[in-house]
């Protein structure tokens, strides 16, 4: 029996993580009915300690945890504690196949961050591409209408404070360690929280004290899925992979918060998803018509970094 490609077993590796993120997600949701989305970004990032801590034991890799860029990591930080904050309480207050919709406008807000973060220049067909893009985010927003509420915004806020965060990896990933970044994101995210924790906690009772370490352990395991597909296969075939979570959410959605998503929600992600798919297209295409990076490249490193999920 012939052995699947390095490119076919990166994709079912991307679905694999996408579907446990996807999971992840639900059981937020579940938990932001109950708990402040301050508390659930601080109590993930507790019980996420020991397991970097397990994986830094056993890190072959010579090195230390001392940033070589500082302040970058600081903002990265930063820019993931604010996306997760953001996303869970979008998740907390609409519907996931909604949130999702939204959150899949990350992939264009990098193009727009990597103009000013990163020095690049787009050419006209990825700003039609994120033109049209954003069109669809608008489907979604529906501006005007009834349905427009808060949780909208902190979605779109998600999405912009994960395409910094990706810039930012983009920029330093090839010389940080990928511990280093994982450390200072976890650490920002304690942290920030930790200041805000007096005022909103809850006690918990154990049942979702074993929820929150279970969401803990779930963003461990799909981050390390989607690092083993980015090493097996092209990004062009791991990277669609994430829109797989539109399916997830339509059927977590039915089978759990009694949510159906409606026309505009599916016309809109379809047309954020095409739009999506087309950038990431011309970025393996590498076209020097499309987008001219002005700086130089960075010095490659010998640890994989990992991509981030478009609300981490």
């Amino acid at each position: 029996m012939p052995r699947p490609s390095p490119n076919a077993t990166g994709a079912l590796l991307a679905l694999a993580a996408f579907g446990v993120f996807s999971s992840h997600d639900a059981v937020i949701k579940l938990l932001a009915g109950r708990y402040s989305p301050v508390q659930i970004v601080f109590c993930i990032a507790l019980f996420g300690f020991p397991i970097l801590l397990a994986q830094l034991a056993f890190e072959r890799q010579p090195g230390t945890l001392i940033p070589r860029h500082p302040w970058l990591m600081v903002l990265r930080g930063i820019a993931v504690a604010t996306s997760g904050l953001m996303a869970f309480y979008a998740f907390a207050v609409m519907p996931m196949a909604q949130v999702y919709a939204i959150l899949f406008a990350t992939p264009l807000m990098i193009t727009l961050l990597a103009v000013p973060v990163l020095g690049e220049r787009v050419g006209p067909r990825r700003a039609l591409a994120v033109l049209m893009g954003m069109t669809g985010v608008l489907v979604v927003l529906r501006p005007g209408g009834t349905d427009f509420a808060l949780g909208h915004l902190a979605a779109l806020g998600a999405a912009t404070a994960g395409a910094l965060s990706s810039v930012i990896t983009r920029k330093v990933g090839r010389i940080e360690r990928g511990s280093v970044m994982l450390l200072y994101a976890m650490a920002g995210n304690f942290m920030l929280m930790g200041v805000a924790m007096p005022f909103v906690y809850q006690p918990m009772p154990g049942r979702d004290v074993l929820l929150m370490i279970a969401v803990a352990a779930m963003a461990f395991l799909a981050m390390r899925l989607v690092i083993m597909a980015y090493r097996r296969a092209e990004a062009v075939v791991v990277a669609p992979m994430q829109y797989s979570q539109i399916l997830w959410a339509v059927a977590f959605g039915v089978l759990f918060f009694e949510e159906t998503p409606d026309a505009a929600t599916l016309i809109g992600a379809g047309i954020v998803m095409v739009s999506g798919l087309y950038i990431v297209l011309r970025e393996a295409r590498g076209d020097s018509s499309d987008t001219r990076p002005v700086q130089t490249s960075l010095p490659q490193s010998t640890e994989g970094t990992q991509p981030d999920h478009p609300k981490r």
